[in-house]
């Protein structure tokens, strides 16, 4: 249903209609029996209703589904609020650092005609502004368009592919799955089989390559057991798998690349952490406010990784549970991340998340000094944007470097997950982030760090945490407090 109607639109419909009836979200949710804040996401376009659930709110509110599905604003105070929500979720309004605008009654017509006038008029303007970059720039550039792009698209939909999931669903079938625990090496087989392939391991493969499909021969060929675990093996070859099971063809440009990728590993686990037995594990731990991404992965026997990504396509569909996943390094740089429960990740100007460091504050960065390398980091962490709880696991079972994924959700939502009753708690508004100005102006000049090696010497460094810093890379306040330390540990 997102694919046809604007979420932010409906939602404007269903409030307008439950408060022009009379009704405040706490009576609504005791009537149709589901809770205030899944109630309240709804409203704000963050979650996408069932039919049947939009069929009870029109007789309660005495009106009609057609009406609630209608494309059209109730009116135009709610046409300027949705308009205002858009601009504020654009990432170019997001790179100023302003921080969120609520449109309450206080705020009036008048004051929002001028907001989204004005916000309009500058995105023309930078439109007009942009100069034609160099080959380069212009794929960096359309790569990370494509990567914005479709985390959008991703949040709009909840991160939930039912097309991808009833095509494995079938695939399962004819596999002839028993329909829980984790797929069989004969199901695997089979799966593969149904396709007209064969796997085929091999001692030499390109490094640039994580398996080769003859397409001709039907082989797909995967490293040996020396190069590749049994665990990741089986993500290798349904994720090859789905290339052909989704009918993907050969792509044009980066874009369409990106997209192939991510649905072959949404088809990949789709299969091995199937959805029917996946989303019955999770409400019978949501209902004994016991839900462990650690968990999911033993049942399933996926990566800690996998099974993360794999709640985010189930939680905010079928759970009712927003949520956001970051996979960082150990100095807190993002390389994926994914949001739809309010939380503000940091972005570069154009909206861009990979490459960017999140604050030291959050648990993607505070894990790296809980001690053992099993342990799951749990946290509070309070921002600007609100409250939130999230688990942060190192994962070193790689042979890429190690990182952390952190998987998290609105403090309201915290009860239903292991570990929330933990007392760490982090602070992390803005007047937390500013550094120390007396402890910069003492080091600032007398400071020269070298970055270390990356895994790629041509990557992309960093931003330090401190503005015009002539060293990239570098997070400057953990050098200038490891000075500050050594110095004081130098005093008699």
């Amino acid at each position: 249903m997102a694919d046809q109607f604007d979420l932010l639109v409906l939602g404007s419909r269903v409030r307008h209609a439950r408060r022009r009836a009379g009704y405040t979200l706490a009576e609504v949710a005791a009537v149709v029996n589901r809770p205030a804040p899944h109630l309240s996401q709804l409203e704000t376009g963050k979650v996408e209703p069932k039919l049947s659930l939009l069929g009870e709110l029109a007789d309660l509110f005495a009106t009609t589904t057609a009406d609630l599905l209608s494309p059209e604003p109730p009116d135009r105070r709610a046409e300027l609020e949705i308009s205002l929500a858009r601009a504020q979720s654009d990432p170019a309004y997001q790179a100023l650092g302003l921080p969120p605008l609520k449109a309450s009654a206080k705020v009036s017509n008048d004051v929002l005609e001028h907001l989204v006038a004005l916000w309009n008029g500058l995105s023309r303007h930078n439109l007009q502004e942009r100069q034609e970059p160099s080959d380069k720039v212009r794929f960096a550039d359309f790569a990370r368009s494509a990567n914005i792009a479709l985390r959008a698209e991703m949040r709009e939909r909840a991160n939930h592919y039912h097309e991808i999931e009833a095509i494995a669903e079938q695939a399962l079938a004819d596999a002839n799955y028993p329909g829980t625990g984790p797929i069989s090496e004969r199901v695997l087989t089979e799966l593969v089989a149904g396709r007209g392939f064969t796997i085929e391991r091999v001692r030499s493969m390109p490094r640039t390559a994580r398996s080769i499909t003859d397409t001709r021969d039907k082989i797909i060929f995967i490293p040996d057991l020396g190069g590749l675990k049994i665990r990741e093996a089986r993500s290798v070859v349904l994720q090859t798998l789905g290339h052909f099971a989704l009918e993907h063809t050969d792509t044009r440009d980066f874009a369409e690349y990106l997209r192939q990728r991510i649905e072959s590993n949404y088809f990949a686990a789709a299969v091995l952490a199937p959805e029917e037995p996946a989303v019955d594990f999770l409400r019978e731990a949501q209902a004994n406010d016991d839900i462990s991404v650690e968990d999911l992965k033993e049942v399933f026997y996926i990566s800690y990784e996998m099974a993360a990504h794999r709640f985010t396509n189930l939680a905010t569909h079928h759970l009712g549970i927003p949520c956001h996943f970051v996979r960082t390094d150990r100095e807190g740089v993002i390389s994926k991340a994914y949001e739809n429960d309010g939380i503000r990740f940091p972005a570069a100007p154009d909206g861009g998340l990979e490459g960017e460091r999140v604050p030291r504050q959050w648990g993607s960065r505070q894990a790296w000094n809980a001690s053992g390398s099993f342990l799951l980091h749990g946290q509070f962490t309070v921002t600007d944007d609100g409250e939130f709880f999230c688990t942060t696991y190192i994962e070193t079972e790689t042979d890429r470097w190690p990182h952390a994924i952190t998987l998290g959700t609105p403090a309201e939502f915290a009860h239903c997950f292991r570990g929330s009753d933990t007392l760490r708690k982090e602070y992390c508004r803005a007047r937390e982030i500013e550094p120390d100005p007396a402890l910069v102006n003492e080091w600032k000049d007398v400071t020269w760090p070298s970055a270390a090696e990356r895994s790629h010497v041509l990557s992309a460094l960093p931003p330090s945490d401190l503005e015009f810093s002539p060293f990239p890379g570098i997070d400057l306040l953990d050098v200038y407090r490891f000075l500050e330390r050594r110095r004081r540990a130098r005093r008699p």
